[in-house]
Formats: structure tokens, sequence, C-alpha cells
């Protein structure tokens, strides 16, 4: 299995996001995590889009992705070249004797609980995919009772950015 992210910056246009996944889904690649968010520049999004591809070349897609006329720039992303996040909110199940362990947790991993109740925490953690994964680890034995995960995020490193030469 070979993870790709992609940074695409597009226009905000109606139905756009559900082109962009039907090329992914066409080709028969897996999205493994997308999320689309507002861009530094007025009326352009940025979606990060991870896929798995193992037996067909990337190529193919992101050649269909730069036909579309509201994609305005690709660029593949590599982990040594970005820096990668995600965002995950998690309700662990607590009691009286296990809550300072999970608070205990918690602290260790630099996440935070956002609420507290009197059989639960509500706890939110940001990072890469390892340190999220660790700490779910640590968490299952007490009982996750819901997990919500963003899709993963990343931008590139160094001075240069996706928007430079589109429209500056």
């Amino acid at each position: 299995m070979s993870k790709h992210i992609l940074s695409l910056l597009v226009e905000d246009k109606p139905g756009l996001l559900a082109r962009v996944a039907g090329l992914f889904s066409r080709r028969g690649f897996n999205i493994t995590s997308l999320a689309v968010g507002a861009s530094e520049v007025e009326g352009l999004s940025r979606m990060t889009v991870v896929v798995d591809v193992e037996n067909f070349p990337l190529e193919q897609v992101t050649k269909q992705l730069n036909k579309l006329v509201n994609v305005i720039k690709i660029v593949e992303l590599t982990p040594s070249s970005a820096v990668e996040r995600e965002h995950v909110l998690i309700k662990v199940r607590v009691d009286k004797q296990t809550r300072s362990e999970v608070i205990e947790a918690v602290n260790l991993f630099r996440a935070r609980v956002v609420d507290v109740a009197q059989d639960s925490l509500i706890i939110e953690v940001t990072g890469d995919s390892g340190k999220v994964g660790a700490l779910l680890r640590m968490l299952e034995p007490y009982g996750i009772r819901e997990m919500v995960q963003s899709g993963l995020i990343a931008v590139g490193r160094g001075p240069k950015s996706i928007t430079e030469r589109v429209f500056r």
C-alpha cells in the first residue's frame, strides 16, 4: 500500500468536492482521508486528499484532476517535505478510580480534556498519525465510547506556498 498526500488549490464552487471524489472512485482508488477548508486567498479552498495506491500510477488521476476547470493547482506532498496533522475528539469512559489515570495519559501526550462528565471525559488531541494512534492505544483499555477524527491536513515545509504565482 502506497500512501500519497495531494494538496489541491480549488475554487469554491458547488459540486466540486463530489467531482474530485468521483475521479478517485472511478479509478478504484481508496481515499483514506479528505479535508477541505478555506485558504488564505478569498474564493479558493484547500483540499488535502490522502489516497492509497497499490498497482496503478497516481499520475492518471492527477491528470484528470488538472482537467477540472475549478482545480487551480495540485501538489503531491511527501512526509519529509510537509508538516502533517490530524485532529481527534475522543470520549473515554471513566470512573472515580480511572479518571486521574486517563488525565495523566492525556497530559503525557500533550492533549487536553475539553469536557468532563461524571462517567466520561472528552479529549482533544492534535498531532501526526503516530501520536494519535499511540494515545488511542493507551486509552483503549478504559473504553472509548465515541471518537471523531478530522481528515489529515498538511502544508509544505519552507517558504513556498501553493498559492504562490497563482494570484499574487
